[in-house]
């Protein structure tokens, strides 16, 4: 599997550990790639948007061209993860009219609606599809404020939506990449296949 992490701006050491882990768990392995220029892309069968700045992450894949080639991707039914910033450019609305967002996820986007960085806080947010709550890490998270109708929420916190999947698109307010537990990655993924023991 070759595993694109979208690397203009954010945390792309973490998800690429964190990919090649659940990769693993199914007795494959992950190339992983580091995206910054436009041509990469539409050579991966999976896509990770990190978190980051939404504004810089946003401004920076249009320039570069890569923002075509990630709704193409997406078009073809090729699975991505988002997270945190990447929530927010991959919206619909990121309620924000510095951020060109890509309309891959039917939401709209409460940036830092929970808080600023000393607002940030950790939580077990029990998520669709996983047997056992996930430690959740919140950094500046945004959350959700509407949810289309074709959009799955997979978990909540305080009733606000932080975890959705749109199609191919899972996308998270926070950062699954920053602990040691690949089931996110593994429910963007490989969502029908078991774990191997």
């Amino acid at each position: 599997m070759k595993a694109g992490v979208i690397a203009v701006q954010g945390d792309v050491a973490e998800h690429a550990a964190a990919v090649r882990n659940a990769a693993a768990a199914h007795d494959e392995s992950a190339e992983v790639v580091e995206v910054r220029d436009a041509g990469i892309v539409p050579d991966c069968d999976v896509l990770l948007m990190p978190g980051g700045e939404s504004t810089t992450i946003s401004r920076l894949i249009h320039r570069e061209g890569i923002a075509a080639e990630i709704e193409a991707h997406v078009a073809s039914g090729k699975p991505v993860l988002a997270t945190c910033a990447g929530l927010i450019v991959c919206s619909n609305d990121a309620k924000d009219d510095r951020v060109d967002p890509l309309g891959l996820v039917d939401v709209s986007v409460d940036r830092n609606a929970f808080g600023r960085q000393k607002d940030s806080f950790e939580a077990k947010v029990p998520v669709a599809g996983l047997d056992d709550p996930f430690h959740a890490v919140f950094i500046r998270a945004p959350a959700i404020d509407e949810v289309g109708p074709g959009v799955e929420t997979l978990a909540t916190v305080d009733g606000r939506p932080v975890a959705v999947r749109d199609g191919p698109v899972v996308a998270t307010a926070f950062h699954p990449e920053l602990t040691d537990d690949p089931r996110i990655h593994d429910l963007a993924f490989f969502p029908e296949r078991e774990v191997v023991a």
